[in-house]
């Protein structure tokens, strides 16, 4: 799985950031845009998947190396010690495996993962973004931050006060749909730019630019790698 910062060269941030400032040329706000890679470490699935592994290894161990009696008059044949020792190992090493593989093919990895915690990894990981980015800080308190988690294939928009009483929480839920459909079909640039023009659109009409506006926030898209 490639990297937030992969899907990202030098002319699709300069597309993003021009569609932030022309956004909020436009409405009282300060638009963030964040896309991640990931929003969460998912160790419960990498575990899951070392455990089917060490199965896996044990059976096939156990399919080309089937116990049989010892013939008589026979001393050379592996000991229960010895076989026991060799499938422990193999517990073991399958067990690795499967937690090296787990934490690398990301689409394994959310297959074992619930859906619930995964929408709930992201939303967390939103809420840490608008603060951390300041969104939840602006003088009129006009924040409205568009967060993309890659991995997780899920978006979150998330607004503050001025932008609520504005369009409501229905209107947020909107641009969030608008989002995640561009995704659906297109790049994660294009996604970004279409909701970032549908919000500035909408805002317009909602919360227009008043004269004393001042630009608080870095007209810039933020990457999580």
């Amino acid at each position: 799985m490639k990297t937030a910062s992969q899907y990202f060269g030098e002319a699709e941030r300069r597309e993003i950031n021009d569609c932030v400032r022309v956004a909020e040329a436009q409405a009282s706000a300060e638009i963030v845009p964040v896309v991640a890679t990931s929003s969460g470490s998912y160790e419960r699935a990498e575990d899951i998947a070392g455990l089917w592994m060490a199965v896996a290894s044990v059976m096939l161990t156990n399919w080309f190396w089937p116990h049989t009696a010892p013939e008589v008059g026979a001393w050379g044949d592996v000991s229960w010690g010895q076989r026991t020792a060799v499938l422990g190992l193999m517990t073991v090493v399958g067990f690795l495996i499967g937690v090296v593989i787990g934490s690398r093919w990301k689409s394994l990895r959310r297959l074992l993962t619930p859906k619930r915690q995964l929408q709930d990894e992201v939303r967390a990981a939103a809420g840490i973004a608008f603060f951390d980015q300041r969104v939840h800080h602006t003088t009129a308190s006009g924040g409205l931050l568009f967060y993309v988690s890659l991995e997780e294939r899920t978006a979150v928009v998330l607004a503050d006060s001025q932008v609520l009483t504005a369009i409501g929480q229905t209107g947020v839920d909107e641009l969030c749909q608008l989002l995640t459909e561009k995704l659906r079909a297109g790049t994660p640039c294009e996604a970004l730019s279409h909701a970032i023009r549908g919000a500035g659109q909408r805002l317009a009409t909602e919360l227009p630019r008043s004269s004393n506006d001042v630009n608080e926030l870095p007209d810039a898209l933020i990457i999580i790698d």
